[in-house]
C-alpha cells in the first residue's frame, strides 16, 4: 500500500462497507504523505456514508495522531534493535530515548525501510457497527509496560483541562516531542460532545490496538431500529414453517418419540428425504458408503441435527431459491456452512458446537435473503412506512442493500422460535467481540469461515480479521490462512461435484 502513485478512493467500495458491516482496512509500512491523505480521503468518504460528515475535521486529527504513533511506535522497535538497547528496561528505554527523535530524524529513511523489512504495519479500520462508529489503529508491536504507563499519565492529563489553549499553555513531555498529541485528541472527542471512555487503548499478544468508538446519533439508531422491527413485523406476511415440518420439529421434542417415528413422518415429503439424504451423503459425514435410506440418515444426524436440518430447510422453502439473486446469497451462505463445520470440525477449541456449526453457516445471513423473498406489497408498505415516521429514503435503501441485515436476520429467527445458540450466529456473524460468551466459539466460527469467503471473493483481506478469533483456532499468519481457505475451497467444489 506504500505507493509513490495516487491513490484514489473507491467511494462504491466504501459504501458498500458501511452497508454490509464489513471493516475496511487501510494497511501501510511507513506511511507516507500521500498516504495519509488518502486516510483521510477515505474517512470522509466513511462518514458521508455513515451520515457524519460533520464530525471529519474531528476524526481526520484524532485518525492522524494514532497513526503517526503508531508509526513511531515502530520506528522505536527497529531503533532500539539497531542499537541493542532493551525497551522494556526502564534505563535502557530512557537511554534510547534521548537520542531517539534527533537520530531517527537525521536517517529516517533508513528505519522506515527497517521497519518495512520487519514487516511492521500500521493498519487503519474503519467498521460501522448498529449503533457505533468504530475507527481503530493497529501496529504488530506489543506496547512496553513503560510506554502504557506515559499514555495512561497523558490521558490523566488531559481531564485538567477544558481548552486546547490551557493544553499548549503548559509544556507536558519534552522527551518524546510535546506530548500533547493524546490530550488534543481527548479535546476533540469533548468538542463533539464524547468522552475519553469513547477512547481506548489495548494490547494483544501480537498488536497493539488504539480504538475510537462514536456513538451515531440517536436519531439515526432510532431510525434503522425502527425499520428493522417494521420489516420484521411485515414478514407476518410469510408463511409460517409448512405443517410438515412443525409437526416434526414437535416430536422431535417428545422424549417418547422413536427414531423410526421421525423417520417415517420425514419420508412423507419426498422434498425433505431428498435434501436429508443430501447432506448425509456430504463430505462433511465422511460416510464410507453411501446412505440410501431415512432410517438411516435420522440415526446419523440425531434428534438434535433433524432439528438444525427443519431450521434451514425451512427457512429456504419459505425464502425460496426462485430467483438469480436467491441463488447467489444461498450460494454464499452453503459455502459458508461448510467452512464454519470444518473450522470447527478441524481447528475448533470446541466440538461440542459442531451440530451447531453447519446450520448457523447456512441461515447467517437469512436477513439479507427477506428482500428478495417477493413480499407483497413490501416494498410500498416500507416507504409508506418511512414517510409517515419521517425517515430518510437512504436509510430503506440502505438497509434494502445490507445494512442491519444480522440484527433484522435474528429478530425474524427469533419470531420463528430458533434456538439461542442460532440466534446470536446471525446477530453477530459481523461482530463477534460482542457475542455473549457462551456463544462465542460458535459466533467465532461463522464469522471466521464468512471472511474466509469474503477473502476468496476478493471483497476482505487478512488484515481485517480479528486477531483474536483467529487466535481462537490457532492462526496467527496470512500463509496459514492462505492455505486453509484453499483447502476449504477446494472441498466445497469436490462436495458439489457429489450433489
Amino acid at each position: 500500500m506504500d505507493q509513490s502513485r495516487e491513490l484514489v478512493v473507491d467511494e462504491a467500495k466504501v459504501r458498500k462497507s458501511v452497508q454490509s458491516g464489513m471493516p475496511l482496512t487501510i494497511t501501510s509500512y511507513t506511511l507516507p504523505h500521500e498516504m495519509e491523505v488518502y486516510i483521510g480521503q477515505v474517512l470522509a468518504a466513511f462518514l458521508k456514508g455513515a451520515g457524519h460528515e460533520n464530525l471529519k475535521d474531528y476524526l481526520e486529527y484524532c485518525v492522524q495522531e494514532l497513526a503517526v504513533n503508531a508509526k513511531k511506535a515502530n520506528t522505536k522497535r527497529v531503533y532500539f534493535l539497531e542499537k541493542k538497547l532493551d525497551i522494556e528496561n526502564t534505563e535502557q528505554y530512557k537511554q534510547g530515548m534521548s537520542n531517539f527523535k534527533k537520530d531517527t530524524l537525521e536517517n529516517l529513511a533508513h528505519f522506515l525501510q527497517l521497519q518495512k523489512e520487519k514487516g511492521y504495519y500500521i493498519k487503519v479500520i474503519f467498521s460501522y457497527k448498529k449503533d457505533a462508529i468504530i475507527i481503530e489503529v493497529r501496529n504488530n508491536v506489543v506496547i512496553s509496560k513503560v510506554e502504557l504507563m506515559r499514555i495512561h499519565d497523558k490521558l490523566a492529563r488531559s481531564r485538567q483541562y477544558s481548552s486546547l489553549e490551557d493544553a499548549f499553555a503548559q509544556v507536558l513531555d519534552s522527551s518524546e516531542g510535546a506530548g500533547l498529541g493524546l490530550v488534543v485528541l481527548v479535546l476533540m472527542l469533548k468538542k463533539m460532545g464524547l468522552d475519553e471512555d469513547c477512547f481506548e487503548i489495548l494490547s494483544t499478544e501480537v498488536e497493539t490496538l488504539a480504538r475510537l468508538k462514536i456513538p451515531l446519533e440517536q436519531t439515526k439508531v432510532s431510525s434503522v431500529t425502527g425499520l428493522t422491527k417494521a420489516i420484521v413485523e411485515h414478514v407476518n406476511s410469510l408463511p409460517q414453517f409448512p405443517e410438515s415440518i412443525m409437526f416434526i420439529q414437535k416430536i422431535t421434542s417428545d422424549p417418547n418419540s422413536e427414531m423410526i417415528d421421525i423417520a417415517k413422518r420425514i419420508s412423507m415429503d419426498p422434498s425433505m428425504t431428498a435434501d436429508i439424504l443430501k447432506i448425509v451423503n456430504s463430505a462433511q459425514y465422511m460416510m464410507i458408503k453411501k446412505v440410501d435410506t431415512v432410517g438411516e440418515a435420522v440415526k446419523i444426524l440425531g434428534i438434535k441435527g433433524i432439528r438444525n436440518l427443519l431450521y434451514s430447510y425451512g427457512t429456504q422453502k419459505i425464502l425460496g431459491e426462485d430467483t438469480e439473486d436467491k441463488k447467489r446469497l444461498w450460494n454464499h451462505c452453503y459455502k459458508t456452512a461448510f467452512y464454519t463445520y470444518n473450522l470447527v470440525k478441524n481447528l475448533g477449541p470446541d466440538k461440542l458446537i459442531l451440530d451447531d456449526a453447519y446450520v448457523s453457516g447456512i441461515l447467517h445471513d437469512m436477513g439479507k435473503i427477506v428482500f428478495f423473498a417477493n413480499i407483497p406489497g413490501f416494498t410500498t408498505k416500507m416507504k409508506g412506512f418511512c414517510e409517515k415516521k419521517g425517515i430518510p429514503q437512504v436509510i430503506f435503501e440502505d438497509i434494502s442493500a445490507g445494512m442491519n441485515h444480522a440484527e433484522m436476520g435474528a429478530l425474524i429467527a427469533e419470531k420463528w422460535n430458533f434456538p439461542p445458540p442460532l440466534i446470536a450466529a446471525i446477530r453477530f456473524h459481523h461482530d463477534p467481540v460482542a457475542a455473549p460468551q457462551q456463544f462465542r466459539s460458535l459466533v467465532d466460527a461463522v464469522y471466521l469461515a464468512n471472511m474466509f469467503c469474503e477473502i476468496e471473493k476478493k471483497n476482505a483481506i487478512f488484515e481485517q480479521l480479528e486477531p483474536m478469533v483467529l487466535k481462537s483456532f490457532g492462526l496467527t499468519t496470512r500463509k496459514q490462512v492462505d492455505v486453509i481457505i484453499e483447502k476449504f475451497s477446494h472441498g466445497f467444489e469436490e462436495e458439489l461435484k457429489l450433489t
